[in-house]
């Protein structure tokens, strides 16, 4: 029987028509060296299961990148030069590219999110028996067609990485090795999996994490939870190339302003860091409701085997 789409795609919208929200070794782990993420939502499932490719030091939190977004009320999947909607990206893509797309918002009315992302294509989505079938223009679309357009955007793709890279004032060439950035986004995708999901419950709406990079109107909380048990709100920042005394004086502004402005009784913080240092320790003996948490890396080097 002939395949009409790649099966990896084939498999995402056919998954987007379920409630089955798990990912974990059913996707790919990279396609044309880029990494692959998947998410159908968190709790409950998203009104658009999306699929992003990450070049070195992006991530779908803080940066750009190639992606499919399905849009399940309309039908629609748009094949999208992604931008992040957490962290504003500095110079994403190139002015080219959007002085010649149209945004999301422009196809499609009153997005449920990503309407600032731009589309490099967008097909009709039918669903047939077992079959998924997609459609440009009314006319259906094979798997080399499928292969081809994302060939292109991600070559795109990597041309605008290799201008980024070479700018030493760019975003991801002063980041890209800071591991807290890459942190951030681990926790919130391996959440269950860590001692923080035991005891907090990230802020979930629509199947949509709220929790990650939390804005106020004092600046944006990495990630803010709430205590399985006692129902308080848990303020959790990272320790980035930060002084103990800033990082403390950080989250402790930040519990302020949760206490203010939040319905809750107690605030808790959580500051998570490499390594635990005295200055840290003098910091947080007087705040008795913040605590720490250490974070270890396991690096690995392998060669490359085509």
């Amino acid at each position: 029987m002939s395949v009409s789409i790649p099966p990896y795609l084939e498999d995402f919208l056919k998954q987007s028509q379920t409630n089955n929200l798990k990912v974990k070794g059913l996707y790919p782990e990279s396609i044309r060296h880029l990494d692959v993420k998947v998410s159908f939502g968190m709790g409950a499932p998203t009104h658009v299961p999306w699929m992003t490719f990450l070049g070195s030091g992006m991530l779908t939190s803080n940066g750009y990148y190639p992606c499919y977004l399905y849009y399940k009320k309309e039908q629609i999947l748009v094949l999208a030069y992604g931008v992040s909607e957490t962290v504003e990206f500095q110079d994403p893509w190139s002015s080219e590219i959007f002085s010649r797309t149209k945004k999301i918002s422009e196809i499609i009315s009153k997005p449920f999110r990503y309407g600032d992302s731009y589309v490099f294509k967008s097909y009709e989505v039918k669903f047939s028996n077992s079959k998924v079938e997609l459609f440009f223009n009314k006319q259906k679309l094979s798997k080399d067609t499928m292969e081809k357009d994302l060939e292109d955007i991600i070559n795109e793709y990597k041309n605008c990485l290799e201008i980024t890279v070479s700018d030493n004032e760019s975003d991801l060439s002063k980041s890209l090795f800071y591991m807290e950035q890459q942190l951030e986004d681990f926790i919130i995708q391996n959440w269950d999996y860590t001692e923080l999901g035991e005891k907090y419950n990230l802020i979930i709406e629509d199947g949509i994490v709220k929790s990650q990079q939390y804005r106020t109107d004092i600046g944006s909380i990495d990630i803010l939870a709430k205590d399985k048990v006692t129902g308080d709100y848990v303020v959790i920042e990272l320790k980035k190339n930060q002084t103990s005394d800033d990082t403390v004086g950080q989250i402790s502004r930040y519990m302020g302003w949760v206490k203010e402005h939040l319905d809750c009784k107690g605030v808790k913080g959580v500051i998570i860091c490499g390594k635990y240092d005295i200055k840290l320790d003098y910091a947080i003996k007087s705040s008795e409701n913040i605590e720490v948490f250490l974070y270890e890396v396991n690096f690995s080097l392998n060669e490359f085997k085509k």
